[in-house]
């Protein structure tokens, strides 16, 4: 069977594990525009505190979506139109690998809600207001870490910022956080301090590329804009009121909303409203200009229908990362088990974190080498080397390429993925596999959930996977 790829595009996509690919669409044509990076959505697994939301009494468990734009889309303000589809394939390849060394060093009726989130350098922000009167701040969504914090007066020093910074003393809603309190005790005694003359928490907080905040812990009114006749008002949320940060934070964000597993994530504070459920489809950057993708939270994020596979979450520290227990990866008929000599063959559990906000996926590379024998031997195509040093296993082509299906087996669930998952065109005529090798812990890419329903649901402990168009979705 003929499959027609993607291009990529450093894009942020979820993917899901695979949609038939329609093999009468041109290869090189479909494979003009695919897309990398995305924003990884991380629910927590505890809550320490109930908080109510506005306008929701109504339902004991409203629902609410976001519109997801990646930096890469023509609908990006960032979008720049002189890139070359390598030149944002180089992009994401190289936040994948920033990625995985910050992985490496932690070891009212709302279910029609939305707010857009526009990425900037892999990452995506949300526009929202927070405060009494409402101030709008634009805000990093990231799941790789918890605390969520925004830029306040006075800062010393300050990133620079295009938006006014937040003042709290402005703010009639803005509480400190007295220290002792859970919140408080709920950061690493590393990340935490106490105000000696008036008991504020204060917060220190640090990023795998070493940028960093400071200041006090507080909570405040945040609000979020919808599609619907009124917005959603998030109150009281446990924030980082920042007045020291720096490094590689964007001039058009003002801070970063934590979407991690921890307990201070804003998912983790909102899991008694959500019952711990969240899902997300990504489309395919090629579909960008006319539909987004999408993440949706609470009532409408349950996946169900034929075709659902669940399998289990793995309780593993830190806590942020979602864990599951990659068995095995099949090349066509040839199953390869997924085991670690140093467990004498064995699987092991939690080997895998799936991960939208990383573009490739990486695996074994023990088990990678293995991998890239059987795919040498399947593909009836020159083996090449990638001229620019990306990828490691990359085959010519001039026209339409027999590539195979690779399914991907979790513990009770078996993903198969066609090859728009697995494969990307890194030039006019290479075709180039999107998974490689890495000697530390393995990560389910963005890439490969691609054209997925992905569903997360915290209180039964699963992910589940539903291949669906996410143009439709």
């Amino acid at each position: 069977m003929t499959f027609p790829l993607p291009c990529l595009h450093s894009w942020f996509p979820i993917n899901y594990s695979a949609m038939p690919i329609h093999s009468s669409s041109p290869l090189l044509s479909q494979m003009a525009t695919a897309s990398f990076s995305f924003v990884t959505i991380v629910v927590c697994f505890t809550s320490l505190s109930a908080f109510p939301l506005s306008g929701a009494a109504a339902s004991p468990d409203p629902g609410f979506t976001l519109n997801l734009i990646h930096r890469d889309s023509p609908l990006s303000p960032l979008y720049n139109p002189n890139h070359t589809d390598f030149d944002r394939l180089r992009n994401a390849f190289n936040r994948s690998v920033s990625r995985v060394n910050v992985f490496k060093s932690k070891a009212v009726d709302i279910n029609s809600f939305q707010n857009d989130l526009v990425p900037n350098g892999g990452e995506y922000f949300m526009k929202m207001s927070i405060g009494t009167p409402l101030v709008e701040v634009i805000v990093i969504a990231d799941t790789g870490s918890d605390l969520t914090w925004v830029q306040c007066l006075p800062c010393d020093p300050c990133y620079r910022q295009k938006s006014p910074l937040f003042d709290p003393s402005r703010s009639s809603s803005y509480r400190h956080m007295l220290c002792g309190s859970r919140f408080c005790n709920a950061l690493d005694a590393s990340e935490q301090a106490c105000a000696m003359d008036t008991n504020i928490c204060e917060y220190h907080y640090s990023y795998g590329d070493k940028s960093y905040t400071n200041g006090n812990l507080a909570t405040e009114k945040f609000t979020i804009g919808s599609t619907s006749s009124r917005p959603v008002h998030l109150s009281p949320i446990v924030f980082g009121c920042g007045t020291g940060n720096g490094g590689t934070f964007d001039e058009l964000g003002s801070g970063i909303v934590g979407l991690g597993g921890g307990a201070l994530s804003l998912v983790s504070q909102l899991s008694s409203i959500i019952k711990g459920k969240f899902s997300y489809c990504l489309v395919p950057l090629s579909e960008q200009s006319n539909v987004t993708s999408k993440i949706k939270f609470g009532t409408d994020s349950v996946i169900s229908g034929p075709h659902v596979v669940s399998t289990p979450l793995v309780s593993k520290q830190p806590d942020t990362y979602y864990y599951v227990t990659l068995e095995a990866i099949s090349v066509g008929n040839k199953r390869l088990p997924y085991t670690n000599g140093l467990l004498n063959g064995n699987v092991e559990e939690g080997n895998v974190i799936i991960d939208s906000g990383t573009t490739l996926t990486f695996l074994d590379s023990e088990f990678f080498t293995e991998l890239e024998r059987v795919l040498e031997e399947t593909v009836k195509a020159e083996r090449v080397s990638d001229p620019r040093g990306l990828f490691s296993v990359c085959f010519r082509s001039a026209g339409d390429l027999d590539l195979p299906v690779i399914a991907v087996h979790f513990t009770d669930a078996d993903v198969k993925l066609q090859p728009l998952n697995t494969f990307v065109k890194a030039d006019e005529d290479l075709l180039c596999f999107t998974m490689i090798s890495s000697n530390q812990i393995g990560i389910f890419g963005n890439l490969a959930q691609m054209d997925f329903l992905v569903g997360y649901d915290l209180e039964k402990r699963t992910v589940s996977f539903k291949p669906t168009d996410c143009t439709k979705h």
